[in-house]
């Protein structure tokens, strides 16, 4: 997407993004964490602010920081590193509410002509996963990385 995103701090391995989130009301610390599952092969893609006394996401508060757009792309960047990273996997993504589950909706509607050149997108409907749709509530949602081709001279 080609948003403006916030400078990015990652472990090595990419399983762990931080980034500072600036607004009307000040800098947010940010967490984003992708965690294997007991699927191999499956991570869950966990996002909220740094709850500074222990380190951990909190995906309960909303901080409502004026930037939403920027954070989304930002959250969006991460996908790309990680499955650079490792290409094979399939990224879980849901709201910790069903209100926040229907903001990530959004987000993957208003900008799915260009996400899905580049991901598979799936949508989880009363136990079902399907091709994700625009305007269709999910329960979760489902991405996984398309093979890139690299061309040789």
């Amino acid at each position: 997407m080609k948003l403006p995103k916030y400078q990015l701090k990652a472990e090595k391995s990419l399983l762990v993004f931080e980034f500072i989130s600036e607004g009307p009301k000040g800098q947010i610390p940010k967490l984003i964490k992708f965690s294997e599952t007991n699927l191999k092969g499956l991570f869950n893609l966990a996002f909220g602010d740094k709850d500074q006394n222990t380190g951990e996401i909190n995906d309960t508060i909303i901080s409502n920081n004026g930037d939403s757009e920027k954070v989304l792309a930002t959250v969006v960047s991460t996908l790309y590193a990680f499955t650079d990273k490792h290409p094979e996997t399939y990224v879980l993504a849901t709201g910790s509410t069903k209100s926040r589950t229907r903001l990530y909706r959004m987000g993957i509607t208003k900008y799915f002509d260009e996400i899905q050149k580049d991901f598979f997108i799936y949508g989880l409907r009363k136990d079902e996963w399907e091709n994700f749709e625009k305007e269709i509530e999910y329960e979760a949602f489902l991405a996984k990385r398309k093979k890139t081709t690299k061309f040789a001279l």
